[in-house]
């Protein structure tokens, strides 16, 4: 596997890891539908929540949830709806980005709540 893939797959872990110590149900992860792929789907307090992992291994060149843009938005949005009309779901949805960066000098997380469009 190449070193890129595995350090998306650390942070996916660091993620999932994350989510469950602050309480969240884990629903679904790598939610797969037509060109998008939603990293993680999980469910608290009533809200379904669709996260954006975004891991790099430095800084340089912005922070990890600034990767995120307005196309890959609105394919992950697609994504969530047929999340929710296949499972006949009535949540409200928010839309979460889970920034890390991770290298030899250690590991930083940054949880966005509510990152982009909110319904």
């Amino acid at each position: 596997m190449a070193e890129h893939n595995e350090l998306g797959k650390s942070g996916e872990s660091l993620a999932l890891k994350l989510l469950k110590d602050k309480g969240y149900e884990i629903l679904a992860k790598n939610y797969r539908f037509q060109k998008a792929e939603v990293d993680i789907i999980a469910l608290k307090n009533q809200t379904l929540v669709a996260v954006e992992v975004k891991t790099r291994s430095t800084p340089e060149f912005g922070n990890p949830h600034e990767f995120v843009k307005p196309a890959q938005m609105k394919r992950l949005v697609e994504a969530v709806d047929h999340f929710i009309d296949e499972r006949k779901f009535d949540y409200e949805v928010r839309f979460d980005i889970i920034g890390i960066i991770k290298n030899k000098l250690g590991t930083k997380i940054e949880h966005l709540e509510d990152a982009f469009f909110h319904f």
